[in-house]
């Protein structure tokens, strides 16, 4: 019998949902073009994208349609896309075809797996993680994403100055999220009152959010800097 004792804990159920007729279209059509293979090894962001840019890394972009509408808003940035989820990455790609979106490149794989192998240390101008798995139940909490050794590996591949954004509706993740980066080693907190900052401009707000803030429900946004020295 194997020993699974020294497994990760996952932070995510890999579902395997079928992709649509237009999300396989789209993943047929455009993954040979922007489609990135964690086999590949580490990246190399100049032949990638041919040019040297600012470079923006999502981890659990879902179905994509914020990640796609900032890389619009964005054209002189390079961005960068973590999804486990196929049909996600499928729709992805079908929104980025359809809004005529050049500058994201996008793994279909685990992103610590993606971190260790294919990014460089020091290479990122902001990592940013929208609405993470609250995975609510207390028993559960250990699966969350954001825990203490995570956000430490986060910080090497940031450069001096550069941005960890991380945003949720769930107000307990908030407060351990909050937790957690306080307690990382070259993290500095932008908030003024040392807490959350409202969302800024650039990052979309979602169908989900403005659902929830009819409905009166909560969003926090927290924006960390690694330190310059």
């Amino acid at each position: 019998m194997s020993d699974n004792s020294q497994r990760p804990i996952r932070s995510y159920v890999l579902r395997m949902g079928r992709l649509t007729t237009g999300q396989q279209r789209a993943w047929d059509t455009y993954w040979p073009r922007y489609g990135l293979l964690h086999g590949d090894g580490m990246l190399d962001y100049q032949k990638v994208f041919g040019r040297d840019a600012p470079r923006v890394l999502e981890i659990g972009f879902g179905m994509g349609q914020s990640f796609v509408e900032m890389a619009a808003a964005a054209p002189a940035t390079d961005f960068i896309g973590i999804e486990v989820h196929r049909p996600g990455v499928g729709k992805m790609l079908h929104s980025m075809a359809e809004r005529g979106v050049e500058n994201i490149r996008v793994y279909c794989h685990d992103a610590v797996d993606v971190l260790r192998d294919c990014i460089a240390p020091g290479s990122l101008d902001t990592i940013q993680i929208f609405f993470p798995d609250p995975w609510h139940k207390k028993r559960h909490h250990k699966r969350r994403l954001i825990q203490p050794a995570f956000t430490a590996t986060l910080v090497d591949y940031l450069k001096p100055g550069g941005v960890l954004h991380l945003a949720t509706d769930w107000e307990n993740y908030a407060q351990q999220m909050l937790d957690v980066l306080d307690a990382t080693p070259g993290l500095v907190n932008q908030a003024s009152d040392g807490l959350y900052v409202p969302r800024p401009a650039h990052r979309p707000l979602t169908k989900f959010e403005q659902r929830g803030e009819r409905l009166g429900h909560g969003v926090w946004d927290l924006m960390f800097c690694r330190s310059v020295d």
